[in-house]
């Protein structure tokens, strides 16, 4: 199964309700935090898909709209993405959320992720929960989200470009009704302006009346160019 790789995160398990309106035509102005607006930027990234044991790789390009859209009451940015449908990103003060869509065999739906802090120092932690329907389970399940500032201010050299003040996110899943059979680990790394330069998605999931899920992607920034 290919995932692309704004479904990773393996945020497959968060389904909120969603109110989209039509896309507007908006000049966004140029951001100096960890997001760039700017219409026409571009970010080419390469994906390896190890979740079957052989690594697939594949390349996608993420490029800036002059649009905004309004979903759950954020002002979102809409960003195309060349693999396939469009990114959300908005950014709240010093939070930026994401939101996206699912696909992720039986399961389907849409989520908005808090992603990034970027005031928050090190070891600040924060959690999302979300009640999801998950075929094989007679009830809805529970799922945290866990997030935490594992790193600030690093310097890293990702295909030889070397970024500074990267803010190193790790987050986890897990549920209380599958206490052992939800395994993950998600590292994703961001520079300013930039955004996302490396990261990685693992994820098993292995319970009782569910199909075994398997998920292993990591990804890296190419090249960038921001208008």
């Amino acid at each position: 199964m290919k995932i692309n790789h704004f479904i990773l995160f393996a945020s497959m398990l968060f389904a909120v309700s969603c109110s989209k309106n039509d896309d507007t035509d908006t000049q966004p102005s140029q951001s100096d935090n960890y997001l760039t607006t700017s219409n026409g930027s571009t970010w080419n990234y390469q994906q390896v898909d190890s979740s079957s044991g052989t690594a697939i790789s594949s390349n996608y390009i993420i490029t800036s709209t002059s649009k905004d859209t309004s979903i759950n009451g954020r002002s979102y940015h809409v960003y195309n993405n060349s693999a396939g449908g469009n990114r959300y990103l908005n950014l709240s003060g010093n939070d930026y959320y994401q939101f996206d869509s699912l696909s992720f065999g039986a399961v389907k739906g849409v989520f908005e992720w808090l992603y990034l802090k970027d005031n928050a120092a090190a070891g600040t932690t924060w959690n999302q929960s979300q009640m999801f329907n998950i075929p094989g389970f007679p009830i809805p399940v529970p799922v945290k989200m866990d997030n935490n500032i594992a790193e600030r201010n690093l310097t890293m050299t990702v295909n030889g470009i070397t970024y500074n003040d990267v803010m190193h996110v790790s987050s986890s899943l897990s549920s209380s009704l599958i206490p052992s059979g939800l395994i993950s680990s998600i590292n994703n790394y961001y520079a300013p302006k930039v955004g996302l330069i490396e990261g990685s998605t693992k994820l098993k999931l292995n319970a009782t009346g569910l199909d075994s899920v398997s998920i292993n992607i990591s990804v890296k920034l190419v090249s960038s160019s921001l208008k």
